[in-house]
């Protein structure tokens, strides 16, 4: 169901008054697929919710700005600093674990001073990636054009459309297998910081406090089974469900994708907390997406931590 010039798809799981509404920054794929376990783990008790899929992360956090929307996916740090709104974010989703995946043309980093690249989204996580490359390497990217979803920057650089990107551990590995005489990874210095987060107005949050606290709870439970057993996530998919009609191969390919994922540190079982918020404001500050030094920056004005504190007890 085409939404508009931004949103790409909406669906509703109860269509009552107090229904959540989530901002989406991509499709439904198997990034997402923990997500919708969650879901319904939350609906299971009691939650209602209706999630827009926008086409990109800077949708996703105006239309949580605006007020179009409840909850939002990204790391919106840069709005979060402009916004007078108090947005809050909630519980880390996953951590910045990308590689640099390149046409042979490059072996280091340093090689893609003045080379195009193609991230995510402009303001993203990719984008700080790129961004702290940038600072660390003394380097400075040329053009960067924008492709949200790893799944299909791995197609526009199989088909030719640019020869430098940054990847999830999943496509990293996906475009290597399929085409490892074309690509490879470059080398990369190790990265703690959340990737993707759910973020909230703060007054929203409280005003909605057991909603939130049935979804936060539902979250913390599923990212600790996955960590425990990734193959939870393919168990606990619904047939009927968003990431149940994907195609047949990209649900066979879930037990990997998770078990490659947990593998590779993308999830924190206990969604971040206090550790990851700690973590963003070195990241980002020094990504240039949050103004001031990461020793004055105050945790509790990017972060609200109820709702994961009480999961978690």
């Amino acid at each position: 169901m085409v939404c508009g010039a931004g949103m790409i798809v909406s669906m509703a799981a109860a269509a009552q008054a107090e229904t959540i509404r989530i901002a989406l920054a991509e499709p439904p794929s198997d990034e997402l697929a923990a997500f919708f376990v969650a879901l319904e783990r939350a609906k299971a008790k009691g939650l209602d919710y209706e999630w827009t899929a926008f086409a990109d992360e800077e949708l996703a956090i105006q239309a949580v700005l605006s007020g179009d929307m409840d909850i939002g996916f990204g790391t919106p740090y840069a709005a979060m600093q402009r916004s007078k709104a108090p947005i809050r974010i909630i519980f880390q989703l996953s951590r910045l674990v990308f590689f640099p995946v390149t046409t042979m043309d490059y072996t280091k980093l340093e090689d893609l001073n003045g080379q195009p690249i193609m991230l995510h989204s402009r303001g993203g996580g990719t984008d700080s990636i790129a961004n702290v490359i940038e600072s660390r390497l003394g380097i400075k990217f040329g053009e960067r054009s924008y492709v949200p979803g790893s799944a299909n920057r791995v197609v526009a650089m199989m088909a030719g459309q640019a020869k430098a990107t940054i990847l999830d551990l999943s496509n990293k590995n996906k475009i290597v297998a399929q085409a490892g005489d074309k690509f490879h990874a470059l080398p990369m210095f190790e990265v703690k910081a959340s990737d993707e987060a759910l973020f909230a107005n703060l007054n929203w949050i409280k005003a909605n406090e057991d909603a939130v606290n049935i979804f936060v709870d539902a979250l913390h439970s599923t990212w600790s089974d996955m960590v425990k057993d990734p193959s939870i996530i393919r168990k606990e998919t619904k047939a009927d469900g968003p990431i149940g009609q994907l195609p047949a191969e990209v649900l066979d390919g879930l037990d990997g994708f998770y078990k490659d994922a947990v593998e590779g540190g993308l999830y924190d079982a206990n969604g971040g907390g206090r550790d990851a918020a700690k973590a963003d404001m070195e990241w980002y500050s020094g990504a240039g997406q949050l103004e001031g030094d990461a020793a004055s920056l105050n945790i509790e004005d990017f972060w609200y931590f109820a709702p994961l504190d009480a999961a978690m007890k």
